[in-house]
């Protein structure tokens, strides 16, 4: 029994230590996000590469995020749900 106990207490504590690295369930917001007239309905991740001006329509309940860059990385404009903007120089949109 007093093998057991240290071994059980390590694997916990791995557990602990990795379970915040683990990805979460991925989603999709429902509704449609509307990027230069083209439409997405129930949006999930980067809609990478897009030409500028970008317009965003967000028609979903989730904030999207409009990046300079064509990779969803860098600064990013907030776009709340129900709303619309014109980015001069939008590249990628994250939602």
């Amino acid at each position: 029994m007093r093998r057991v106990l240290p071994r059980l207490l390590c694997a916990l504590a791995v557990t602990a230590v990795l379970s915040p690295t683990v990805p979460g369930p991925a989603y999709a917001a429902s509704g449609q996000l509307v990027l230069n007239g083209r439409v997405f309905t129930d949006p999930s991740g980067c809609y990478r590469n897009l030409n500028a001006p970008l317009s965003v329509q967000n028609r979903t309940r989730t904030v999207a995020f409009v990046h300079t860059t064509p990779d969803c990385t860098g600064p990013a404009q907030m776009v709340p749900a129900g709303q619309s903007m014109s980015a001069a120089t939008g590249h990628s949109v994250h939602i």
